[in-house]
Order: structure tokens, then sequence, then C-alpha cells
């Protein structure tokens, strides 16, 4: 008998069929995965059998232990989230209340659903999180969302979804935010769990090289359809779908130059000595009036030439982002740090001009194209606002007909969009945002960019045309990139030497492709076996 078992289920919206009458069953203590890209219609699928739709046009059947759960009322349904089925966003930043810290929302699940006591949830609680792998798990119970790095959100996110004991557990792209090793961890608690509580599982993700290691069985959606479902061995060593086969060949592949440079040229960007700190607060009535600071970069050094890659690679936490925000004159540190031989703290002494030459020697492309680009400014002001800072002599038309020019450098037309230039962040899809937020960052004809997971939230088919893009630009424009990642093929693609951070220090450096081939530390080695 199924405990799951979805027939015909169709999803509209307006009108429009999104989810075109998809058929499929889990069964109790089964891992199956449902795997597409953005767009296929798996997270629409699963929202739909909690009601997470609103708005929606659904019709079918989803028989959870004969009782349909499309034909509940909302009452019903609440009963039976959190409890019986569980959810794990995507997003953790905007499924968690910022309002609250972590803890308390984890502990809330327990006193609703188990009828706990709040020192009893406090404590189930904190030992939800320490099982998710999240370090300090007391600490960080204390602490607020935005307090906490992406991976240890959704480890916070997980904890809760964990906390009503559920029968089926939802999990909607559970390890996007997280480290290769992360994801392989999680993976794996999320395994010992369902085999210690009878769990059955549905992983809804884009990555089918992460199912290999976890599902059963995978299940793969096309435009709204089901194009094929198989065993998971059977699926990798015999994939009949060509879509199927699409994704399972999606890794990047490495196309880069490697420049020569006369004897003498100076690195665009070199750091060295850096150190950076942070005051934080601790919990306790006798921490009030004390300093702690949290030594979050120690030590590092790193050179980066003119037309090459800089790989940062390492886990959530070690100080990868950081050292990228003090290259980019976010954030105070200590040390040498020169952008074109010169410090931030000498642009920001001088004139206004000296720093705005400053600022246009060096650009980011951040994680989440959605979240780093405005939702109320028009594509023409985002593109624009860079070259209308650096270049206000320029008149209207002149401004546009520059943006119009570094859009179709990154592949998106007039032809393709009408009206592109009026059309809004929301009306493209993830990889098409990226993409305006590359040209957002080229428009000024920067010499470095510092790309932050540039294309971790993205399909992996999208992942590979995005690398080959910047891998483009790179070779016809002479950029430096300092990429921050925990990807290690992404590194593999792009990187021409590369730099790995364990808890703020720099454990291992040099050339890409023989730290790939043969890792020195066995920090290294973990990262690149779990990216096998």
């Amino acid at each position: 008998m199924n405990l799951l078992d979805v027939r015909d289920l169709r999803i509209g919206f307006n009108g429009e069929q999104i989810v075109k009458g998809i058929s499929f069953h889990i069964k109790p203590h089964e891992k199956v995965a449902l795997v597409g890209e953005s767009g296929s219609g798996k997270s629409v699928s699963a929202m739909s059998l909690l009601h997470l739709l609103p708005g929606a046009e659904v019709s079918g059947k989803a028989l959870f232990k004969n009782t349909d759960l499309l034909a509940l009322g909302e009452r019903e349904i609440r009963d039976i989230s959190g409890k019986d089925i569980a959810m794990i966003f995507q997003d953790p930043m905007t499924a968690l209340n910022p309002l609250h810290t972590v803890g308390d929302q984890i502990a809330e699940v327990y006193r609703l659903k188990s009828r706990m006591s709040q020192k009893q949830a406090w404590i189930r609680a904190v030992a939800r999180l320490a099982e998710t792998g999240i370090p300090e798990p007391e600490r960080r119970a204390h602490a607020y969302p935005h307090q906490l790095s992406g991976g240890q959100r959704q480890r916070a996110m997980i904890a809760m979804a964990l906390a009503g004991e559920p029968r089926l557990l939802l999990a909607d792209e559970p390890t996007t935010a997280l480290d290769v090793t992360l994801r392989l961890q999680i993976l794996e608690l999320l395994a010992a769990l369902q085999r210690k509580n009878g769990l059955s599982i549905l992983l809804i993700t884009h990555d089918l090289h992460l199912v290999r290691r976890f599902a059963d069985r995978v299940i793969v959606m096309e435009a709204g359809n089901i194009v094929e479902v198989a065993p998971t061995e059977q699926l990798f060593l015999a994939p009949r779908h060509p879509y199927t086969r699409r994704l399972i060949n999606s890794r990047p592949e490495r196309d880069i130059d490697s420049p020569a440079f006369a004897a003498g040229t100076p690195p665009r960007l070199e750091g060295k000595a850096i150190n950076i700190s942070y005051p934080i607060s601790q919990p306790g009535i006798s921490n009030w009036f004390r300093r702690h600071r949290f030594n979050a970069v120690k030590n590092a050094d790193f050179t980066l030439p003119p037309g090459r890659t800089l790989g940062v690679i390492g886990e959530s936490g070690s100080g990868k982002s950081t050292l990228a925000a003090a290259v980019l004159g976010l954030m105070g540190h200590e040390g040498s740090l020169l952008v074109e031989g010169v410090s931030w703290k000498q642009a920001n002494a001088g004139s206004k001009q000296g720093r705005k030459a400053q600022r246009r020697k060096i650009q980011a492309v951040f994680q989440d194209p959605f979240s780093s680009l405005s939702p109320r400014m028009s594509i023409a002001q985002i593109v624009g606002e860079n070259l209308h800072f650096h270049h206000p002599e320029l008149s209207v038309r002149e401004r546009d007909r520059r943006i119009v020019a570094m859009l179709a450098e990154v592949g998106l037309t007039q032809e393709q969009f009408p009206g592109l230039l009026q059309r809004y962040p929301h009306e493209f899809s993830g990889g098409q945002r990226q993409r305006i937020a590359i040209a957002r960052a080229l428009i000024i004809n920067p010499d470095i960019l510092v790309l932050d997971e540039p294309t971790s939230a993205l399909d992996v088919t999208i992942q590979r045309q995005i690398i080959a893009l910047l891998q483009r630009q790179q070779r016809e424009h002479g950029l430096s990139y300092l990429i921050i990642t925990h990807d290690v093929s992404v590194v593999a693609a792009m990187a021409h030497q590369i730099i790995v951070m364990k808890d703020g220090n720099v454990i291992e450096a040099g050339e890409a492709m023989s730290i790939l081939a043969a890792p020195v530390h066995a920090y290294t080695r973990n990262l690149i076996l779990a990216a096998a």
C-alpha cells in the first residue's frame, strides 16, 4: 500500500496549465526524488498537497493514507501539515520569521504539535539543531535568521520540519544553500531519520548528481509532464529520455585561457596578512557588558593577476564571503588589501572622484539574483544605475544604447523579450536574472568581478550557461575574477588558482588543477570527494 498516491494532478494559474495531469506514488519508508529544471512544475506539485498555492486551479487526487488531501478543508489540512506531512522550503530567509530566534521557532512546533512545556520544547529544539550539524547549537538557537549563514538557516529549517515527527517529508531543494560536504551530511541525516522513524521523503531538486547518493527512485519532470520514472541506478546507467540525459551531462566545462604577463606586471588585487573580526553577542546576563569578537579571517594572503580567476572555496562559516566583503570595501580589515595598487583606506580618504574611480574598478555579482535586483526598478534602471553614477554626462539616448548593447552581450535581446528595458525582475527566470546582474556589473567596464556563489541558486543546465558566459567575457575583455564558492565543479571550470579556507584560515593555496588533482590537506580532499 502506498503512503502517497497522486493521480492525474493538474495545476493552473489564470487559465494556464502548469502541471498537466501527472501521476506518481511514494511507498512507506521510500526516498523518491522529483527532478527537473525551474518551471518544470515540481515545486508547485509538492506545494499543492498542503494547499500552499492560493489562487491556483488544482484538480486530481492525492491520497495520503486513503485520505484525499486535495479534498480537505483548510482546518483539516492544518492538522496534517507539520505533523503527518512536513515541508522544507528552498529559501530559508523568507520561510523563517525574522522577528523570532530560530530556537523559538523550532520549539513552537514541539509546543503546538507535541504539547510540550516551554522548557521541554527548548531542550528538544537545541537537540534538533545539534542533530543537523549546526555548530554551537545552544548559541545558534538564540540567533535570529539574519545572524546565521545561508547554510545554517537551511539547517534550522530542516530541524523545524523534523520537529513534528512527520510520516512524509517534502524537501524542496533543501541543500541548495549548503556546501558540498554539508549537502551530503544533511542527506545522510535525512536518510538516517527515514530509517529510524519510518519516514518517507520526496526530495525536490534540479541536481541529478545529488540524488544519485540519496534516492531509491527518481521521477523526472519537464514542462509540467513526467517524462521518466526509474530506480536510481537504472536511470543513471541507461537514461531513456533526452531531457534526462541532458540533466545528467550538465556539469560545466573548463574553457579558459592562461594569459602571459610581462615581467613586473602588478596584480589587480593583492592581500597580505588580512585579518577581519567583528563583535558578537553572547547569551546570559554576565555577558551584557563584555565585548566579544569573532575572528572571521586570519592572516590571509592572496594575489589576482590580470585576466585570471582566483577561486576561494570552503564551507559556510569559513570566512570566504567575509573576505569578499572586505575586497569590495564593505568591511573593515587589518593588513594590506590593494585594488589596482590602491587600498580602500586611501580611496575613502581621498576625493569623491578618487572614490568613484576605485568603485568602478571592482564590481560584484551575488548569489541570489532575485534578491540582489530591486523589484521596484525596471531593467533599464537596474542596468543603467551604475552607468548613471559613473558617467552622468551621458545622454539618455546614449545610456539606453549602451544598456541594450550590454544586455545583448549577456544573451538578452529585445527580439527575445519585447519591451525588455521596461520589464521588471519578476518577469524573468533565475538564469535570465543572473544575466541581468552580470550586465549591471559589466556595463562600466570594471577590471575585477567578485562573484559570490554566482550559480548556486540556478539549475544545473543554467549554471553551465552562466559559467560559459563568464568564461567568454573573461577571454574577450581580460577581466579578473575573484569567485567565492563551495562548489568544486565551478572552480574546476573557471579558476586558475585556488585558496582553500577553513575557520578563517587559508589552509591550502596554489594552481587550481594541481590542488584538485592532488590536494595536500585532508579538508580539501573531503571537499573534492564530496563533489565527485
